[in-house]
């Protein structure tokens, strides 16, 4: 017999174990809750949730510091880069409404290790944006009291000058953390009717900003003596766009409330749909006030609105609006404290992460471990960290969680459906279903054409078309961000490279609309796959590319970790692996012998590969 190389199977199989599925279960739905929600109902749900989350946060450190007035058109980008992402985000959310889902998902479609960083970056996500909340809350508190706290704080402790620590350490805002997390970690949850008062409150002080800034508004703020509309150019507003892209975060609960809605297909994608074209409609206005309230060089980038109005004389007007963002942000906080131990949960039960953080404390029914350890770094991280520095966090986090979004829709749009879901139980077997051509195969209409890419194995050239995809993308988008800076091409070599990585781009995109593809009838799918997943992956790859090197070198030390965490814990004890081991051993026979002429023989194969005569031996399975 040939033996292959030495070593290449240990490598196959190691590259197998890293992109082992995890099988997609049919989801579960609770009979208790009777479906009762609207799309409206759905629509408000998180449109509430997203709109001073955006507002408080993001917007007078990107007015101030990014993009200037031009904010409004970073948001603008913002929304159709989230827009693209949201509507596939809707197919998952109607496949398996549960919590966990970008983790889940990429387990279900690219593999085992993309699925461990995709919950590592989530966890990421959520403790940067605990930390910056806490730090939103601290500083609007603090402007009521006329910027007391910050004063006292600065003067018995000085002033720091390190690139992405704060300038003083922000106890106040590690005292939200503090007490947030003692809060959830009780297993006290944000009841219903004080999530809708404080809603209610966010869209009155949204309204009211709006309206009165309407009023004080100066015209002569967007002039070119203040510094003009966009002061900071085209790279400003495509690095605002950039931080902007976590303010449309949120729509997650819509997922959450899914089996709730009266008709998830339709509910949930025009739910999550409606949404971000509400919310980046608020955004833009409250960002156009703002703006013209005073002069964007002069806000203060942590508490802009309540600054807005505390600098027009209008004292009244910012103590209300620190007030509501206070509210607003602790119900933000709250929540974002809440979500997080799901997916670490939904992570320590496939044994890709720790074990204790799987246990649930049995009165409380949360888990504590989780909540206390990383309710520490939380509380960590607000305390030392700068605004700014979180929401690039944020943003690297969304960005990327999204790419892995759109990818999976395509793999699983070429990919082909189980049995379950594709044949019911009273279908006849030998139809013309089964002479249909599989997800992932040629067209018949174009194999005369494309006869090349007829032999291959269905989902090969998929496969290979989607890699290519994905590293013309990122080939493009880095000549248009850095070919006149960075690179120092020629115009002909700017001009070449920009055409080769468009044209393979494309001819990529092509190759994969000529292959079959899944359809479901009875759930939402992405329309125009693979055109609206590969155009979110490549506006996704653009906003991160406007990061700062620092953002990414700080990413990049946080996957270092996940990936020892992975290699030293998760590939081994995850229930994928457990289950091939469970397989292995129970497809392993002993042939004990009963003369001499026999040998012994130990064999790996499973009954149906062993030879056809009747042996005169016994079997059994070996023991674990």
């Amino acid at each position: 017999m040939a033996q292959g190389l030495p070593g290449t199977g240990s490598l196959v199989l190691f590259c197998q174990k890293l992109n082992r599925l995890k099988p997609l279960e049919e989801p579960t739905r609770e009979t208790s809750p009777q479906h009762r929600m609207t799309t409206l109902q759905l629509t408000l749900l998180a449109a509430c949730g997203m709109v001073g989350m955006g507002s408080y946060l993001l917007s007078g450190t990107m007015a101030k510091e990014m993009a200037g007035p031009a904010l409004l058109v970073s948001f603008g980008v913002a929304a159709m880069a989230s827009l693209l992402a949201t509507l596939c985000y809707a197919e998952f959310a109607v496949r398996v409404p549960c919590a966990g889902i970008f983790y889940l998902f990429t387990y279900v479609s690219m593999g085992e290790l993309w699925a461990f960083l995709t919950g590592w970056n989530v966890l990421f996500q959520c403790l940067i944006g605990g930390a910056a909340v806490a730090r939103v809350c601290s500083t609007y508190l603090d402007a009521i009291f006329s910027h007391r706290i910050r004063s006292f704080t600065v003067t018995h402790v000085g002033i720091w000058q390190v690139p992405f620590l704060a300038q003083y350490p922000d106890f106040l805002a590690a005292g939200f953390a503090l007490l947030a997390s003692l809060f959830i970690s009780c297993g006290a949850r944000v009841s219903s009717w004080l999530n809708h008062i404080f809603s209610a409150i966010n869209l009155v002080i949204i309204l009211f900003i709006i309206i009165l800034g309407f009023v004080l508004a100066r015209p002569h703020n967007w002039s070119t003596e203040e510094g003009g509309f966009a002061p900071f150019g085209f790279p400003g507003i495509m690095a605002g766009a950039t931080s902007c892209f976590y303010a449309f975060e949120g729509f997650g609960i819509i997922v959450a409330s899914s089996k709730e809605a009266q008709t998830p297909k339709r509910a949930v994608p025009m739910a999550i749909t409606i949404s971000v074209g509400v919310v980046a409609g608020a955004y833009i206005l409250v960002c156009t006030v703002l703006t013209l309230m005073v002069p964007w060089h002069s806000l203060d980038p942590d508490s802009a609105f309540a600054d807005a109005f505390y600098q027009r004389g209008y004292s009244w007007a910012g103590f209300i609006v620190a007030t509501g963002s206070i509210c607003t942000m602790t119900i933000v906080l709250l929540r974002i404290l809440h979500f997080l131990p799901h997916t670490m949960y939904a992570m320590a039960i496939d044994g890709l992460f720790f074990q204790v953080f799987a246990h649930m404390q049995p009165r409380t029914q949360v888990p504590m471990v989780g909540i206390l350890v990383f309710g520490v770094l939380t509380v960590f991280l607000s305390l030392l960290l700068d605004l700014q520095a979180l929401i690039q966090f944020l943003s690297i986090c969304a960005l990327l969680a999204y790419t892995f979004v759109a990818t999976s829709i395509i793999i699983l749009r070429f990919q082909k459906a189980p049995a379950s879901s594709s044949q019911g139980p009273g279908s006849p077997v030998g139809t013309e279903q089964d002479s249909a051509p599989e997800p992932g195969q040629l067209r018949p209409a174009l194999r005369p054409y494309l006869g090349f890419l007829g032999g291959c194995s269905p989902g090969a050239a998929v496969a290979w078309a989607l890699g290519v995809l994905v590293a013309s993308a990122i080939t493009l988008d880095c000549v248009l961000v850095f070919g006149d800076s960075a690179l120092h091409l020629p115009p002909w070599g700017y001009t070449l490279l920009l055409l080769l990585s468009s044209a393979t781009f494309l001819l990529s995109l092509l190759v994969l609309g000529a292959h079959q593809q899944q359809r479901q009838q009875d759930t939402f799918q992405v329309p125009m796959v693979p055109l609206t997943p590969a155009l979110s992956i490549l506006l996704n790859i653009f906003l991160m590319l406007h990061l700062s090197y620092l953002a990414w070198l700080s990413f990049s030390i946080w996957q270092l970790i996940g990936l020892a965490v992975y290699f030293g814990y998760g590939i081994r004890h995850s229930k994928e692996n457990q289950r091939e081991q469970r397989g292995l051993m129970a497809t392993r026979y002993v042939v004990i012998p009963c003369c001499s002429l026999e040998v012994t023989v130990q064999a790996v194969q499973p009954p149906s590969q062993a030879p056809a005569q009747e042996p005169a031996h016994t079997e059994q399975p070996a023991r674990p």
